[in-house]
């Protein structure tokens, strides 16, 4: 896959890259809903023996759009969107920098600049998609900016539990520590990637031992609280158990919360190494404890829980990352 980089007004001639069906969308999570958008214009781009491309906006648009809106958390940040396109096998990924000058083009200027000015032959895009100033331009109106010079198909709602799979259920999910209910929406756990650092260390001198996750992009991050999590060191999964919070029984005003994973039958060094974290369950609440002993017995029965919960997984059946 190739991605290129496009700001506005782009410099691109439409004979400066090969004809392509072309996956519209913002595509945060790249979650089923978006998996199906891109594995239609798959099947197009084969049927008419032309390449793959997707198209995504960077930054959110809610951060140029709106007044109050200065910081965004994803589900998938742009580095992971990446690398989750690369696995589809697409033969190109358009990442549009989304200004204020972007956002004020016409639907149909939009239609001649980036869709038959990048040479698109065919459009895929969701029932709900919108483009060009306003979001005034919709797949309704997509033939007619077209006037034929391109064809579209509009990939239908999907639903799960008779709910809209979207980006926006899954954030409601993560932020409410609800990670389990995410492997039919993603078709996969939720992840976030990072590098561990050093910590308080206090982790080693009570018996569980933990690596200490700073996030590096703009992630939401699940509710605080205990979870059952596997993490990918090198090329190797690992279960553990993590403490998602501000350690309550050691500080009092600790605001921005710390990942602090103990791993199962593992004692390598793995500082400055780079990992990810998947949450598979939310055990219990962070709360605090009157003393060292009595934490030392709570996170006992929170580790031999989750090594319940992975004992209990078919691994055959489930969603692995």
């Amino acid at each position: 896959m190739k991605t290129i980089y496009i700001t506005h007004p782009h410099s691109f001639n439409q004979t400066d890259l090969p004809p392509t069906v072309l996956a519209l969308g913002y595509f945060d999570g790249v979650h089923l809903g978006h998996q199906k958008v891109v594995e239609t214009a798959k099947k197009e781009a084969e049927k008419q023996g032309i390449a793959c491309s997707v198209m995504s906006f960077d930054p959110h648009p809610s951060i140029v759009l709106k007044k109050d809106v200065t910081h965004v958390e994803y589900i998938t940040p742009l580095h992971h969107k990446e690398e989750l396109f690369a696995q589809f096998d697409i033969d190109y990924l358009y990442i549009v920098n989304f200004t204020s000058e972007f956002a004020r083009l016409s639907p149909q200027q939009f239609v001649e600049q980036y869709i038959i000015g990048l040479n698109v032959k065919h459009v895929v895009a969701g029932f709900d998609f919108t483009y060009g100033r306003f979001g005034k331009g919709t797949m309704e109106t997509l033939a007619e900016h077209a006037n034929g010079r391109f064809t579209q198909t509009t990939v239908d709602k999907l639903t799960f539990n008779n709910e809209k799979v979207s980006s926006t259920l899954i954030r409601d999910f993560i932020q409410s520590g609800e990670v389990d209910q995410l492997p039919p929406l993603l078709g996969r756990f939720y992840t976030v990637n990072g590098i561990v650092v050093d910590g308080e260390k206090r982790g080693r001198t009570i018996g569980f031992p933990t690596a200490n996750v700073k996030t590096n992009e703009d992630y939401i991050i699940p509710k605080m609280g205990v979870y059952a999590v596997r993490l990918k060191v090198g090329s190797k999964w690992y279960n553990g158990v993590c403490n998602l919070g501000v350690k309550p029984t050691f500080h009092d005003n600790v605001k921005l919360p710390s990942i602090e994973v103990h791993l199962f039958d593992f004692n390598e060094d793995i500082y400055k190494e780079k990992v990810i974290v998947e949450w598979h369950k939310r055990i219990r609440s962070e709360r605090k404890f009157s003393s060292i002993d009595e934490l030392v017995k709570q996170i006992g029965l929170d580790k031999e829980q989750a090594k319940e919960y992975f004992e209990k997984i078919d691994e055959h059946t489930c969603f692995l990352s």
